[in-house]
């Protein structure tokens, strides 16, 4: 009989990650419920919630209760991840959980407790974890923890960006953005408005950021569909890819110098496993076309993109349970 049940869990501003102590990832789905305005009840979450965003029943309110990593609204998180949690069906043992949970590097003392106190709710008997997103990533990336060999983890997700030096299992140094996947999908729905005069919804942005991202191709463009700005009737639009690239510039420009402010201060004797390690992108920003290659120009190290970068941080919080890898 298992006596000690364990849960690592990635709770993203865009997506909430659960894996299973002997059991593998979970959940995979979108940090959103919905509730009934009249009855306060939870009328869905994850995926379903998150297809009713934007076109929302009048009875129906959608809520995306994560803000740059961190909760933004303690009720509704604690009501989605006990949703999740349910499905996921996480056996209560006789001893108490441990949950690994990844937080963001620049995240407040009061931020780590909103995340604690959301748990709590869920799981009154629950030994919390924080671990910092970084130091996660590096063990999703395949870094032993355990030894002292350093290596430079740029993770960009949702609502945050965490460039960090992790050796050892701990963060040498660190530098976090406040801006990520969601700043790119309103750059580009603000940059798409007022160049075409064209209303995007955040799925059609991301689609365009995903397909395109900062492609140099002159020539270069991809259909979208969103509402005419001056007409309020849907339009069919061709995108220039060199418009998608002009809006995102501002949020690349800042992760590289975020990148490059970090290795000007490498302590040498990390130097060598910073480059002969390359730089490894995780995270769904990792995925945007361009970008490796954008880092690897400005700072001469090599990049290299992580095997399933929207996962890497859950994989390594499902490690750091495993085998209690900096949890004291």
């Amino acid at each position: 009989m298992r006596l000690r049940s364990g849960v690592a869990i990635d709770l993203g501003t865009v997506n909430t990650l659960v894996s299973i102590g002997g059991r593998g990832l979970v959940i995979d789905e979108p940090s959103a419920i919905a509730l009934d305005r009249s009855t306060g009840q939870v009328a869905a979450v994850g995926l379903a919630a998150d297809a009713l965003a934007g076109k929302e029943p009048q009875d129906v309110q959608v809520i995306h209760p994560l803000r740059n990593g961190v909760v933004a609204d303690l009720e509704a998180s604690s009501a989605m991840l006990q949703a999740f949690l349910r499905r996921a069906k996480l056996r209560r043992g006789l001893l108490r959980t441990t949950a690994v949970v990844c937080v963001p590097g620049g995240a407040t003392y009061v931020e780590r407790r909103s995340l604690a106190a959301a748990l709590g709710a869920v799981r009154p008997r629950c030994t919390v974890h924080m671990v910092d997103e970084p130091v996660a990533a590096a063990a999703g990336a395949g870094l032993n923890l355990t030894e002292g060999a350093g290596v430079f983890i740029v993770d960009i997700g949702g609502g945050t960006t965490e460039a960090a030096v992790v050796a050892g299992g701990q963060v040498v140094r660190a530098e976090s953005l406040r801006l990520g996947g969601n700043a790119m999908d309103d750059a580009i729905m603000h940059t798409v408005k007022a160049e075409l005069g064209l209303l995007l919804g955040r799925n059609a942005a991301r689609t365009l950021k995903t397909t395109l991202g900062l492609a140099d191709d002159a020539n270069g463009w991809m259909e979208t569909v969103g509402v005419d700005a001056a007409r309020r009737t849907p339009r069919v639009e061709h995108v220039p890819g060199r418009l998608v690239a002009a809006a995102l510039e501002h949020i690349v420009t800042a992760v590289v110098d975020c990148v490059e402010e970090m290795l000007s201060d490498i302590p040498p004797n990390l130097a060598e496993d910073v480059v002969r390690g390359k730089i490894r992108l995780a995270g769904g920003g990792a995925l945007l076309p361009g970008l490796a290659s954008r880092i690897e120009a400005a700072t001469g190290i090599p990049v290299l993109v992580v095997d399933d970068p929207l996962r890497c941080v859950v994989r390594g919080a499902a490690e750091i349970l495993e085998h209690g890898d900096g949890l004291g």
